[in-house]
């Protein structure tokens, strides 16, 4: 039997799904990730990606970070690929019950699936530092410099920095899920960021799957395969 062939009979076996995403969810959007040989972290800036995206760079030097943050963290005409929809086709049969994802882009609930935990945030919400208005994500692309609210103060994207902490209720309805699921799938993240990483640790079932071009930390304890998750996860949905 081949991973791909016990990948379907746990899906078949299982009722209560979680798929833990990451970049690598969505390169076949065209959105770069950050830990390939082409990712973020391995192009040359004046500052590291990791340091124009922490809570001390964002207040230091702000023009710096919008300016990064519109050219390297926002492609407004990805669309969703096969992965998205797949999950988004196995909420709607019934058997998967959370998507819950590292990435920030939006593109799962552009997809269809309704029950998406962002761990980091989203780029789809803005809200000013001082009075706490919304502002939509236009609002952060069409300013020169650093968007302004009219109030006079910064419009933050609701994006989780470097040196902040992830939102407590995100990390709890996390928890809760994984801890109830029957099957996990891991895909298209290093799991080398934490704490987000070491959630799947609530995780005490024996269905775990990983699907990655790159090793992860959970090889050995999960039925891996080095394919494209956008093939991987529509071969399951045919079945």
């Amino acid at each position: 039997m081949t991973n791909l062939d016990q990948l379907k009979q746990y899906f078949s076996e299982s009722n209560n799904i979680v798929f833990f995403g990451g970049a690598g969810v969505s390169t076949e959007s065209g959105i770069p990730d950050f830990r390939s040989q082409d990712g973020l972290f391995n192009m040359e800036y004046k500052y590291p990606p990791e340091t124009i995206l922490s809570r001390s760079f964002f207040r230091a030097n702000p023009s710096g970070f919008f300016r990064f943050y519109r050219n390297k963290m926002v492609f407004t005409g990805a669309q969703p690929n096969a992965a998205h929809k797949a999950l988004a086709e196995i909420e709607r049969m019934g058997k998967l019950r959370a998507v819950i994802t590292q990435n920030i882009d939006g593109l799962h609930q552009a997809a269809g699936s309704k029950t998406v935990i962002e761990l980091h945030g989203g780029i789809q919400r803005n809200f000013c530092m001082k009075c706490k208005k919304p502002h939509p994500l236009e609002y952060v692309l069409q300013a020169e410099d650093v968007p302004k609210c009219q109030c006079g103060g910064t419009v933050k994207p609701d994006v989780v920095l470097y040196e902040e902490q992830l939102d407590e209720n995100n990390l709890v309805q996390a928890v809760e899920h994984i801890s109830r699921a029957d099957m996990i799938i891991i895909g298209g993240t290093s799991m080398r960021v934490y704490p987000a990483a070491g959630l799947i640790d609530y995780y005490d079932g024996d269905r775990l799957v990983v699907i990655n071009k790159g090793e992860t930390h959970m090889d050995d304890d999960a039925l891996v395969l080095r394919e494209s998750i956008g093939e991987v996860l529509a071969a399951v949905v045919s079945i």
